[in-house]
């Protein structure tokens, strides 16, 4: 089918795909191809994916989909700025972490866990770009000429037995093959599974491609064809046609619609884009936000913008252009929405939805302190649901506090910002490399930071702070460290630190809270929760350890503190009898 009506200079791609599970219950291959709106043809462009989940592997069928559906989703949520090759294996980096997590957080590493190829290829002006790994192939058909453009990673060991040497999820640092060439008009690109090209040579598959009537005629005749041949596996194929180019070069269209300047400092009654300034939120050294009114629909949102000061710096730009790319990846009603309008955007900036409340720094404010420990958990609950689902997309958010979480009328709390936001493919390294990132304010933080631990900055660390937030909550803004937590800066300082128990503030705070703020609250990592999912359980109902800790008798809590009472006792005694 033909995806988009000729335009000039416009790249115009057809594309036709078939795919069947063959002789097998179940078809664990995946294929899919992105059609762009307008305006990220340009700077996007189409993208083509197919994937063969392994079938020995437990989780092959669903790490197959994640491979196509998820990275297509997520290729098209980078940041405009971003090259192809930037944004493609930053993608790739975040989702084998994910498929490998899920792999052996479920139990499933003696199962082979989530296991899949990959293959995409993504056309930009004159440019193809290919990601790869696995043993899906893509081939390029030229003047009657069939070219393999990727190289099977897997090792044969029969006509019916081979394995794959790599593959997504199968560990933490996979090596993706990228390669770049040149596109011209005509050109035919076949992307396929192996239940396909392991039956049929390329020559058969040049020849159905030159003789069929139509795209989707093609791929469907290969597969029936490899069925034929005696095909055992799923069964993919998909083709895609060149049918114009544009007469720029890559580089010069990226360069024209990427390099958006800095917005000035705005105030109310300023227009940008169409969106009018009504109101000033936040301003400082970093960043401004403004609540902003669409003109054409009358839609309010809030707006954030760079600072000036930061013009000339590539690296703040990057991570500014990083906060959209994370907004738009998730999509949980205790995370603020990230924003886009069809109009596109002429100044560097984002769209947040508008949440409507207050901050839970207010919220104590106007309960002075007294809030109900049910509500407490309740909106704890809300704040660890809507950050696992940063976790599960390997972003850390490293600044969670009072200030950056609103609350709405209704009782749903939702985390506004994402500017202290750790992604681990963004730094390039595996997890205990590379450098500390600051969070915003040290007095929610957890003390990896401070103390410049990169090993220990991960899921734990966010849940400390809002261990600490709860901590807030529930005793109307008191520390559990006191005085003497704002001041620690080295082991030695945070070694002394003695956790003072939230019922000592508040003695409505149940004796079990108290036990789980205590895990969460540990200054060294490995004595928290290791799950989030366990922290708010222990905070739902309670767990007999907390609870057996403080009601069990003397004796068997402090058996010397137990018989130092004993001794004084029977001291007295003694001396009353001698007085008496």
């Amino acid at each position: 089918m033909i995806l988009n009506e000729p335009t000039e200079n416009q790249l115009q791609i057809s594309v036709g795909r078939c795919s069947r599970p063959g002789v097998k219950a179940r078809n664990e291959d995946s294929t899919g191809f992105y059609e762009p709106d307008e305006s990220l043809i340009y700077t996007k462009g189409y993208a083509a994916a197919i994937a063969d989940g392994v079938s020995a592997a437990s989780g092959g069928e669903q790490a197959a989909e994640m491979c196509v559906h998820s990275f297509l989703s997520d290729y098209y949520s980078t940041p405009d700025s971003w090259s192809v090759k930037t944004s493609g294996q930053k993608v790739l980096t975040a989702l084998n972490r994910w498929l490998y997590s899920q792999g052996h957080s479920e139990g499933l590493a003696d199962e082979k866990g989530y296991l899949s190829t990959h293959s995409s290829i993504i056309f930009v002006s004159n440019t193809a770009s290919i990601f790869h790994i696995g043993d899906t192939r893509i081939y390029r058909i030229r003047e009657g000429v069939i070219e393999l453009l990727t190289k099977d990673h897997s090792t044969q060991i029969s006509r019916k037995t081979s394995y794959l040497s790599r593959a997504m999820g199968l560990n933490l640092n996979p090596k993706v093959d990228y390669k770049e060439l040149g596109v011209q008009e005509g050109d035919l690109y076949l992307l396929t599974s192996d239940g396909v090209h392991g039956w049929l040579l390329d020559q058969k598959l040049l020849e159905i491609a030159q003789n069929a009537a139509t795209l989707e005629a093609a791929v469907e005749h290969m597969v029936e064809s490899a069925l034929v041949s005696g095909s055992n596996d799923n069964l993919s194929a998909m083709m895609l046609r060149i049918d114009a180019l544009p007469g720029a070069s890559q580089d010069e269209i990226r360069r024209f619609l990427s390099e958006r300047p800095f917005p000035p400092l705005l105030y109310p009654g300023v227009s940008v884009d169409g969106l009018e300034v009504e109101q000033v939120l936040f301003e400082s050294a970093r960043s401004q936000l403004y609540r902003v009114k669409d003109v054409h629909d009358g839609k309010h949102y809030a707006m954030k913008t760079p600072s000036p000061n930061f013009s000339d710096d590539p690296e703040y730009i990057d991570r500014f252009a990083a906060e959209e790319w994370i907004g738009r990846r998730v999509d949980h009603k205790n995370l603020v929405k990230v924003v886009e309008r069809e109009h596109k955007a002429t100044f560097l900036y984002y769209l947040m939805e508008e949440v409507s409340g207050v901050t839970l720094a207010q919220w104590v404010e106007q309960h002075e302190g007294d809030i109900d420990t049910l509500k407490v958990v309740r909106v704890i609950e809300q704040i660890v649901s809507g950050v696992r689902a940063l976790h599960r997309k390997e972003t850390i958010h490293q600044d969670l506090k009072l200030d950056n979480i609103m609350l709405t009328e209704d009782g749903r709390p939702v985390v506004i910002d994402y500017g202290s936001c750790r992604v681990e493919s963004l730094h390039g390294q595996g997890r205990g490399a590379g450098e500390v990132d600051a969070p915003g304010t040290i007095d929610f933080s957890a003390p990896e930071y401070r103390l410049e631990i990169a090993a220990d900055i991960g899921p734990r660390s966010d849940q400390f702070s809002i261990a600490m937030i709860a901590y807030h909550l529930l005793t109307g803004g008191e520390s559990p460290y006191g005085e003497a937590w704002l001041k620690a800066r080295s082991f030695k300082n945070f070694a002394t630190l003695e956790y003072i128990p939230a019922h000592k503030h508040k003695p409505m705070v149940p004796v079990w809270i108290d036990g789980a703020l205590k895990r969460a609250l540990r200054v060294d990592t490995d004595g928290r929760y290791s799950s989030m999912s366990e922290f708010v359980s222990d905070l739902q109902k309670p767990n007999p350890l907390y609870i057996e800790s403080r009601h069990m008798p003397l004796m068997a809590r402090n058996p010397e503190r137990f018989w130092q009472v004993v001794s004084l006792l029977l001291l007295i005694g003694l001396i009353c009898s001698l007085v008496f």
